[in-house]
């Protein structure tokens, strides 16, 4: 059973007669009933009437019986003593106490909470939660269950603070204390209420380890102001940041209340807190699905397309990319507002990739479409590669984020195999080349490359040629297969990049050589997972 008692008897009293709604008289009271919280407004407050019209001196209850434990409990033990009571004027004042409970309870019913500004009375109705779900139901999302999210004005912390100050001094004045840990946290008791009705309405349970999120974004302008005082008293907790519009965010002004003296706080904010005259708005009403993540292999068949976008100074060089022939159609069937694209390495614009292709993960944000059967991935892998015959791709599959780092393992261990078409200025023949046979584990010391010096920092990188295969052609031409660590420059092994790689194949052959095609043919990573096709 979790109930008011005896004791409770002038905090209720007290914070009625100064304009604070039931449920936050429950909070106060440290009452940890989660079904009590969900009772009708009404019944609440004409349950706190019968409890104060109840003169009996032994221990009584209001009469709602409920199976939930009290999260929340009074410490018994005594606290040290704090300062003297202090207001404007030097200390709290006293509230008159009401004749009887009709009177707190007329002054109270039609005012806004001057706690939590309306937030547990206005905002716990049955139409506000018929607007947040009509609000989820026409975003069009695909989920199974939900948490709730709620963002609350940091002012709100402020009035607490002040509510607290007043209900410990009358604590005191029982000769028991009270933390502020004793009192259940407003968030906590709206979604004690909120979460029930929004899971009948909605079809679906409410789990904290959703991935798809309701938030609720309150604000009260009218109060707006009340947290500024902190920042004369504090400075030292209100620092600008990035992406915040305010320094009075919640955690600053929480960090400040932890930090300033109480009778510094009284100096410069009524305690018990002033009613004000309007309930909190409802700013925002957001739906967020998780990110949903997608895997598979590519291969690129043309000689001009580049990976990603080729934009240079604002100005498009190339009609598209890999990146975007791929994830325009699953954003088309995810229907998600934006992607993140990453692969095991890249190839630049001339280079092909062949094989059995490089592995890449997209990072689908905020889709409204989460569930696809095996067959479905297939028909849509089956659009990519009907769309265009620059790329194909295969083993297209859904895949967690974690496994995504599998993709990076070993980034510089892994192994890549390259075809290369190369040209010498000098006369070759057959003989000529074929010591590079036999040719194993070359070590190969690479500066930054010209070409990428504006994007890559300059460092000297040491890279391995596993081994090499020539393939004569004719006295200019002739075809090498090179097996080597991931993250060598092969452009640069072959022509030397004037003396930034080396050793390279001019200064093997002892002649200019330079390159003339380059294909990726693997890419030893063992991943995504193969699929039947």
């Amino acid at each position: 059973m979790s109930s008011l008692t005896e004791k409770d008897r002038p905090i209720v009293q007290l914070l009625l007669n100064t304009g604070t709604c039931p449920r936050c008289i429950l909070r106060f009271c440290c009452v940890g009933s989660q079904m009590l919280y969900r009772h009708p407004h009404k019944d609440l407050m004409k349950d706190l009437q019968e409890f104060l019209k109840n003169n009996q001196e032994k221990e009584d209850t209001v009469g709602l019986d409920v199976v939930d434990p009290p999260c929340k409990r009074l410490r018994l033990e005594h606290t040290e003593a704090g300062p003297e009571d202090l207001n404007h004027n030097g200390a709290i004042p006293q509230i008159p106490s009401a004749d009887d409970g009709n009177a707190a309870l007329e002054s109270s019913a039609v005012k806004v909470c001057n706690v939590c500004l309306g937030i547990l009375q206005e905002f716990c109705e049955a139409d506000f939660i018929k607007k947040v779900c009509q609000k989820v139901n026409s975003a069009d999302y695909q989920f199974t269950s939900f948490v709730f999210s709620v963002s609350l004005p940091p002012q709100l912390s402020v009035r607490e603070h002040a509510a607290w100050l007043v209900v410990k001094q009358e604590m005191r004045n029982l000769g028991l204390p009270l933390a502020k840990d004793d009192i259940v946290l407003l968030k906590e008791a709206y979604k004690w209420i909120i979460h029930p009705q929004l899971s009948e309405e909605l079809g679906v349970p409410a789990d904290g380890k959703s991935l798809f999120e309701v938030s609720v974004v309150f604000a009260h302008p009218e109060t707006d102001e009340e947290c500024h005082f902190l920042a004369t008293a504090c400075p030292d907790c209100f620092k600008p940041a990035k992406n915040k519009q305010s320094v009075f965010t919640r955690m600053a002004v929480i960090k400040a209340l932890e930090k300033i003296k109480e009778e510094d706080f009284l100096k410069h904010f009524p305690c018990p807190p002033s009613p004000p005259k309007n309930l909190c708005d409802a700013l925002e009403i957001q739906c967020n699905n998780g990110a949903v993540f997608v895997a598979g292999r590519y291969n690129k068949y043309s000689r001009n397309l580049p990976q990603t976008p080729w934009i240079i100074d604002g100005e498009r060089k190339l009609e598209s990319s890999v990146e975007e022939l791929i994830s325009e159609h699953l954003m088309a069937e995810f229907k998600a507002d934006s992607f993140n694209f990453s692969s095991s390495g890249r190839e630049d614009v001339d280079v092909r990739t062949l094989g059995n292709g490089r592995p890449f993960a997209i990072e689908l944000v905020n889709p409204r479409r989460i569930r696809f059967t095996a067959e479905e991935m297939k028909r849509l892998q089956q659009a990519i590669n009907d769309s265009s015959d620059k790329i194909q791709v295969r083993d297209l599959q859904l895949v967690t984020r974690s496994a995504i780092g599998r993709m990076k393992e070993g980034e510089e261990e892994k192994t890549k195999t390259y075809s290369a078409l190369i040209w010498t200025d000098k006369a070759i023949q057959r003989e000529d080349i074929a010591f590079l046979d036999d040719i194993k584990e070359l070590k190969l010391e690479q500066k930054t490359p010209l070409r990428v010096l504006h994007r890559r920092p300059l460092a000297v990188r040491c890279r391995l040629i596993h081994t090499m295969k020539s393939e004569f052609i004719d006295e200019h031409h002739f075809r090498l297969h090179l097996k080597t660590q991931a993250g060598t420059y092969i452009k640069e092994f072959v022509h030397g990049d004037f003396g930034r790689t080396k050793p390279n194949i001019g200064s093997l052959l002892n002649r200019t050589a330079d390159i003339l095609e380059l294909d990726v043919e693997s890419v030893d990573v063992d991943w995504p997972p193969t699929l039947d096709n």
